[in-house]
């Protein structure tokens, strides 16, 4: 089977890095065209042997963009589009048809409650988005909240199929001698009290909330890794807790690794931590905070419909928390006081094997190219 995959961009982000963890455990021929930005995950890609097109889309309304698509489409003889994030679901359903593929997949990697991708949620969006979802065979949830959301906007419950995001969770196994060395590179003690999360630096993740909670936890110390436009406002709101010399932001991490990731990776990242908090509000999934789960940390969410959406048992590491402040406080204030010890892997990893993933979504690739039966979820 060759299938062709479009995505909006391919810097590092939770949507891009996903795509690329998936093709390696994919048994079909892939190839991928972003839109824009062929960032880091678009080499990574490319040292993964998977051919990458960039399209030089310009902007949401770059009509030119489409042509162009359906020509790639067409000469590619594909079996099937697999299209990812808002825009290139838009305009990759669309292209698809033209260019005379009928079996075309999308993903909805970042619908939130009130956003999608972080932007505000509008009708127009909607209702863009319910006219070229019908030009699709099936449309992938990452998670059964985003599936309700989904059918709340009106798509078909039979056009719903839920494929969890994964993850490679033997690499995410706790391991002493990373700790060690990831606290060396980072220049952090040995018997320090480090805190964790892991995002976009962006406005909806609420990471300002994470800073002020760790200022006011003596001794704590706050690794945020991630890049993005609220970097200089976070180390404001540091330098104005008096605590810029406890935060340290080492910037966005490529995983999987690839030969052009710098510094440690991001198992080796979360073994140097002792409690994970994912702050944001509003998640489709919550990749992290299973990453966290799956290196054995303690957790802390505000948001994550991927733990809400199993049995508690499943996920005895992680907990829910409110989202202000001195609720934030209270919470790291007890694990530090309870100075928990590492947690083995929770059920909750074992089930968001990426492999069980791939086995699912080439159950959903063989019905919409074949015609089988779908295999049991």
């Amino acid at each position: 089977m060759k299938v062709l995959h479009v995505i909006t961009g391919l810097g590092i982000g939770g949507a891009e890095q996903q795509l690329r963890l998936m093709l390696r455990h994919l048994p079909v021929r892939s190839e991928v065209v972003t839109l824009t930005n062929p960032g880091p995950v678009a080499r990574g890609l490319e040292s993964d042997g998977v051919p990458v097109t960039h399209l030089g889309m310009t902007g949401n309304r770059d009509l030119r963009a489409l042509p162009r698509l359906t020509g790639l489409v067409r000469r590619g003889r594909y079996d099937l589009v697999h299209t990812h994030l808002y825009r290139a679901c838009v305009y990759g359903r669309i292209a698809a048809r033209l260019g005379g593929v009928r079996a075309v997949v999308a993903t909805e990697h970042s619908l939130g409650e009130t956003q999608i991708e972080g932007r505000p949620l509008s009708s127009g969006t909607r209702a863009l988005y319910r006219a070229t979802e019908r030009l699709g065979s099936a449309t992938v949830a990452v998670s059964p909240s985003v599936a309700r959301r989904l059918e709340a906007w009106g798509v078909a419950p039979s056009r719903v199929q839920v494929v969890p995001n994964g993850i490679e969770r033997a690499r995410f196994g706790y391991d002493e001698d990373a700790r060690r060395t990831a606290r060396k590179l980072l220049d952090l003690p040995e018997d320090a009290f480090v805190v964790g999360g892991v995002g976009r630096l962006a406005p909806g993740k609420r990471f300002d909330r994470l800073v002020r909670a760790v200022a006011s936890v003596p001794e704590a110390r706050l690794l945020l890794v991630g890049e993005g436009e609220e970097r200089a406002r976070l180390l404001a709101v540091a330098r104005e807790c008096g605590a810029a010399d406890r935060m340290l932001l080492p910037g966005a991490c490529e995983d999987p690794p690839s030969a052009f990731s710098p510094g440690p990776g991001l198992p080796s990242l979360l073994a140097a931590m002792d409690v994970f908090v994912s702050t944001s509000p509003d998640e489709a999934f919550g990749l992290a905070v299973v990453e966290a789960l799956a290196a054995g940390l303690p957790t802390l969410y505000v948001a994550c419909p991927a733990i809400d959406d199993l049995p508690p048992d499943e996920a005895p590491g992680a907990r829910r928390v409110g989202e202000s402040v001195p609720e934030l406080i209270s919470a790291l204030r007890g694990i530090r006081e309870a100075r928990l010890a590492r947690l083995p892997q929770p059920a909750a990893a074992r089930r968001y094997d990426i492999a069980h993933s791939a086995r699912q979504l080439m159950s959903l690739y063989e019905q919409a190219v074949h015609g089988t039966p779908l295999l049991a979820k």
